[in-house]
């Protein structure tokens, strides 16, 4: 079935800006200037001269791009699209900013989707690019309007797709200049097109469109540090973690919150003893924090204003009769970061212990899964609406938000008969830019069992799907329908509707705006059979979403010093998103607890998404010499080293020890400097940041900090910020959409030539 929310192609696309405004607290409406419709601006004629032109001395690739040419009453080698539901019109004008044509958008009526006017996809108009490269695209605007947004498109061997939204463009009486650079053109891309967008009423007039090569060059970089040049290399360091780490945040002030609770310990659960533990990486201290309940297998995940929401956790372990499993707590607990201190939050519905959490663009948090506090399955949807004052610093009972109660949340559902209510444990939900959800099929525990993926679902007919919450919180029945995607090779042996994707990890693949979903590895501790190589990949965005195969994982080296036979894999895999775009690999175990499998790899995500060979995107780093299976995590530091911690194995130990890895990158010459950026704790969607940095750079990043747990951190996402302007001081373009970057805290990295990562320095979006 078709996601009826799909953004693919061009004439797939129905997307509303405005779709959630009725959920979202007031503060959040006052904080989105591109959601309203403004009062029309006269729109003047071109007698003004334009502050800064930006226009290059460059060839210009972009075919007619003064619009002189005209076929059939519009200019050549331009398209007209609409899509939605909007009444719009395209016509050509007198008001140019050069010659004597323009192109006219209007707008007068607008539900939803788009209106639009670009370059022609076709192999004549299209302007041809080469893959690494990156480009400048220019247009002279005036707009009466803030709806209008600068849009790209790539082709690839299976045809036209959305890229991604490049710049807002500001309302303007009189011609400005709109310039901004493309990220790295992917592999497997060999043209562009790029034009306005209207999504919403108003008028925009475009002229003299441009197009040049802008590619920042690499410098000549010689690396002496031998293997590391091309492998990385991984430090142990001389100290262990204090606490049993089971769940680990990465908090807006650079230091680690690591949660154990009783740290599957029944002897620290029978004596109350529960842990959690503040690292600093900077100056390699601990604070062991009192903890006030068991968070052992608790769900987590930091608000937007950069506090740590813990819910649910263990009320039960099971007892020797089996009379008693796990039991779910009700319980929740917010996490300041400034005082290292938890406070209590209003009870969840039921218990749940293994629960999902995935904040929304409106800031909530939404919930699913899990055991319920009598060790059944927790079918309630949790519903946290997070509505913090702006001048209230620090966290007490109810003024972060607070979990609603069951009557005001719709997620019963029925009817549908895909809908069971159930979710299992730890579903991998991410957001989507449309603002469903989609659950990946990676999950904790036995059969991928969800409405999604029900026991006896045919092999590759189900096991992961989209998750429509639009109306989450109207009143009357539940209308959260669910829609399978197919592909999923989640029952490579055994019976239907058993699977392999039990603790596989699943990611969103850089940048978000692209919408690409990569599952990797998996296994299943009721057959205890190996884990799998086996890997999917899918494009949330095209017509008719579905995975498909992506190459294997690379074999690993047993604990006996032997290669793993080619039919055996991993699970327990670790991914972790980095600021230069590629995906590392580490860790995992050959089955359930036991076996750990020492291989660790980067993922060259290009060639990932252009469909390349195993050879092409993966190569082989080096391995961490601690083995990381159960009960592991890894995660991306602000300096763009990695922490693997954690594993603990089926005779109940743990494993205390701490690794770092520096990724090659760190061994390839000087790094770049973020001098300053503007406004760094009050980022608005939509606008424009200017950034001074030591060199000029080639991209620029936010990355949310990490909150994983069991191969889980379905809200770690990369998103880009196309640069406008050239030298140290430009401006970096944030998306509009909070689907795309949910509000919070993001560590914002840049890249060099070398497409090496500066440090990081925390802003604050939405």
């Amino acid at each position: 079935m078709r996601n009826p929310l799909s953004r693919g192609s061009r004439k797939t696309r129905n997307r509303s800006r405005a779709q959630f405004a009725g959920q979202l607290p007031k503060k959040w409406h006052s904080s989105r200037p591109l959601r309203a419709t403004v009062g029309a601006l006269s729109l003047a004629l071109p007698i003004v001269v334009v502050a800064s032109s930006g226009a290059s001395a460059q060839d210009n690739l972009v075919v007619n791009a003064g619009l002189q040419q005209s076929a059939s009453g519009f200019p050549t080698c331009f398209t007209k699209s609409v899509t939605g539901t909007n009444t719009s019109s395209f016509s050509t004008t007198s008001k140019a900013y050069s010659g004597s044509t323009a192109v006219q958008l209007s707008v007068s009526k607008y539900t939803s989707g788009e209106a639009l006017a670009m370059i022609s996809e076709n192999q004549a108009c299209a302007p041809s690019v080469t893959a690494g490269n990156q480009y400048n695209l220019g247009v002279y605007y005036m707009a009466s309007t803030p709806n209008a947004v600068l849009e790209v498109y790539q082709h690839n061997a299976t045809g036209w797709h959305f890229w991604m939204d490049l710049k807002n463009l500001p309302a303007t009486g009189t011609y400005q200049y709109a310039s901004v650079r493309t990220p790295a053109i992917p592999a497997g891309t060999d043209q562009i097109s790029f034009g306005v967008a209207m999504y919403g009423t108003g008028t925009v007039i475009t002229d003299n469109y441009s197009m040049v090569n802008a590619t920042v060059a690499a410098s000549a970089v010689k690396c002496t540090a031998g293997i590391a040049c091309t492998k990385g290399a991984w430090q142990v360091l001389p100290f262990p973690s204090p606490v049993r780490s089971i769940h680990t945040v990465l908090m807006y002030n650079g230091k680690v919150l690591f949660v154990a609770g009783s740290g599957n310990s029944t002897t620290d659960f029978a004596a109350g003893s529960f842990e959690s533990a503040v690292y600093d990486p900077t100056t390699g201290k601990f604070q062991v924090i009192p903890t006030p309940d068991d968070f052992f297998c608790a769900g987590h995940i930091q608000l937007p204003d950069g506090n740590v929401l813990v819910l649910g956790g263990n009320k039960a372990y099971p007892n020797a009769t089996d009379t008693v499993g796990y039991e779910g707590l009700q319980t929740s607990y917010i996490f300041d970061p400034i005082t290292d201190k938890y406070v209590p939050e209003n009870k969840l519905n039921e218990g749940h212990w293994y629960p999902s959490a995935t904040e929304l663009g409106n800031g909530a948090i939404i919930s699913y899964g899990g055991l319920n506090q009598t060790s059944g399955p927790a079918y309630d949807i949790e519903y946290f609406k997070y509505d913090k004052s702006p001048t209230d610093a620090t966290p007490d009972s109810g003024t972060d938000g607070e979990w609603l109660p069951a009557s005001e949340i719709n997620g019963d559902n029925p009817g549908n008969t895909n809908y069971h209510g159930f979710w299992g444990l730890y579903p991998a939900m991410i957001l989507t830019k449309t603002g469903e959800l989609f659950y990946t099929g990676s999950h904790v525990f036995g059969d991928n069992e969800t409405p999604v993926g029900e026991g006896g679902t045919a092999r590759g007919q189900g096991g992961a799907g989209f998750l429509n919450i639009s109306k989450i919180l109207d009143p009357g029945p539940g209308t959260d329908p669910t829609t399978p995607v197919k592909g999923l090779q989640d029952t490579p042996g055994g019976p239907a509707g058993t699977d392999m994707t039990d603790q596989s990890m699943s990611v969103l693949l850089p940048p978000a705006q692209a919408g690409q979903v990569f599952l990797a590895g998996g296994g299943n501790i009721n057959n205890e059979v190996p884990g799998t190589r086996l890997t999917d990949l899918i494009n949330l965005y095209s017509a008719d979403p579905a995975y498909k195969a992506g190459p294997l994982l690379p074999r690993g080296t047993l604990s006996n010093g032997t290669e793993e036979p080619a039919s055996e894999g991993k699970m327990y895999v670790s991914m972790v998103l980095l600021p230069n775009g590629n995906v590392f690999e580490t860790g995992g175990g050959l089955v359930n607890r036991e076996d750990p499998v020492y291989e660790a790899s980067m993922i060259n995500t290009s060639a990932l998404e252009a469909g390349d060979s195993a050879a092409k995107v993966y190569t082989e780093m080096a391995t961490d010499p601690e083995p990381r299976t159960y009960h592991s995590q890894s995660f991306l530091l602000p300096d763009g080293r990695i922490i693997s911690i954690g594993n603990n194995p089926g005779d109940g130990s743990f494993n205390m020890s701490i690794s770092v890895y520096s990724p090659p990158y760190l061994f390839d010459g000087s790094r770049p400097v973020i001098d300053s950026v503007a406004h760094e704790t009050d980022w608005t969607y939509g606008k424009s940041y200017s950034i001074k940095t030591s060199t000029p750079i080639k991209s620029a990043e936010l990355i949310r900090p990490a909150a994983v747990t069991h191969q889980s951190d379905p809200n770690q996402r990369f998103v880009a910020l196309p640069i406008s302007g050239s030298g140290d001081t430009v401006n970096l373009n944030l998306t509009s959409n909070d689907n795309i970057a949910p509000p919070g805290w993001y560590m914002l990295f840049v890249t060099n030539g070398n497409n090496v990562p500066s440090v990081a320095k925390w802003v604050h979006v939405g």
